[in-house]
This record gives structure tokens, C-alpha cells and sequence, in this order.
């Protein structure tokens, strides 16, 4: 039964690294956007989409990989790469990840890939590597609902933090998104 124990410490760390891949402060300006042209956004539907999404390739992810004859730290190691470079269009402005915005919102550009992206996908398995899996969930759980406030509330959050607070924002989480990349190619390259 000690698999099933939590462990505080785990799930902090993977609340963080998950607040730090998915980076909803970083996308406010997106999901703005993305209000405007749609009118409304569905921020439940999107927080539950993204949530199963993502519990759903914690559990399955592997047996993909075992499918296609790839494995888990090589899957880590093409994720570092991937969290780096969106790190880098963090912490330097770039665009190199994200189109524009569709002229109408639905859970395929805001639950997926925006929310539950390629990014927070390689992120899961990295962690699963690391940490137990019901750690995981509670971080899930937790950036979830976190997702779901920051949706609700976006242009609340656009007055409070204003243009300046959000890019300080976005460039603080990429720089933390640079050392975990960093972290996850030492973990699985044995340097």
C-alpha cells in the first residue's frame, strides 16, 4: 500500500514543472484572443478535456511508444528539446509553436494544443519517470483547477498584471522551463 501514499514534495514538484510547461499566465494574451474572436470561451469543457487528455496519456503514453519502438528516455530526451525550445520562445519572444488563432474557439485550440500540448504530453512520461503516478494526478488535478480560474477570469487577470507583469510572467517561467529541459536531458542521458 505504500504505492498509493502521497508524497507532498512530489506532488509540488510536479505542480510546478506542469505550471511551468502548460504556462496559462504566459497564454492569456492567446486566450484573449481567442475570446474576442469567438465571443465566449467554454472553460469548463476545456479544463475537463485537457484533464483527461492529459490522465489519459499518463496511463497510455507508453504502450503508444512501446507501439511505435520508442522508449521512454528517448521519448524524455526528444521532450527536453521540445520544452527548450519553448522555453526559448518564452524567455526571448518567439513564435514558434503557436498559429493564429482560429476565427472560432473550441476544445481542439484551447484544450488541445494550447492546454494538453506536445510540451505538457512529453513533460507527463518525463515525470512518470520520476515520480509516482498518483503524485502526478494530484499535480494534474491542481493545475487544472488553476487553469480553469485563470480562464474564467482572464480579463481580470489581463487588468491586474498588465502587458509589462505578463511578460515578466512568461519570461520567469521560461527560464524555470530551460533548467527543467536541462535537468531532463542529464536525467536521461546519464551526464
Amino acid at each position: 500500500m505504500e504505492y498509493f501514499q502521497f508524497d507532498f514534495s512530489q506532488i509540488f514538484s510536479t505542480t510546478m514543472v506542469l505550471f511551468a510547461i502548460i504556462d496559462i499566465l504566459g497564454s492569456i494574451p492567446i486566450v484573449i484572443e481567442l475570446r474576442k474572436k469567438a465571443g465566449h470561451i467554454q472553460s469548463e469543457k476545456a479544463a475537463i478535456v485537457a484533464t483527461i487528455l492529459m490522465i489519459v496519456f499518463l496511463f497510455a503514453g507508453k504502450g503508444l511508444l512501446n507501439v511505435i519502438g520508442v522508449d521512454v528516455a528517448s521519448f524524455a530526451i526528444a521532450g527536453s528539446f521540445v520544452i527548450f525550445a519553448i522555453a526559448m520562445e518564452m524567455v526571448l519572444g518567439l513564435t514558434l509553436f503557436k498559429d493564429e488563432a482560429p476565427e472560432t474557439v473550441s476544445i481542439v485550440p484551447l484544450a488541445f494544443p494550447l492546454i494538453a500540448g506536445a510540451g505538457t504530453m512529453t513533460t507527463l512520461l518525463s515525470l512518470k519517470t520520476e515520480y509516482a503516478t498518483q503524485n502526478i494526478i494530484v499535480g494534474i488535478i491542481l493545475n487544472m483547477v488553476f487553469v480553469y480560474f485563470v480562464l474564467k477570469n482572464t480579463n481580470r487577470l489581463e487588468k491586474l498584471f498588465g502587458k509589462t507583469g505578463l511578460n515578466i510572467l512568461r519570461k520567469a517561467f521560461g527560464i524555470i522551463l530551460l533548467a527543467i529541459a536541462i535537468k531532463l536531458f542529464r536525467t536521461n542521458t546519464g551526464l
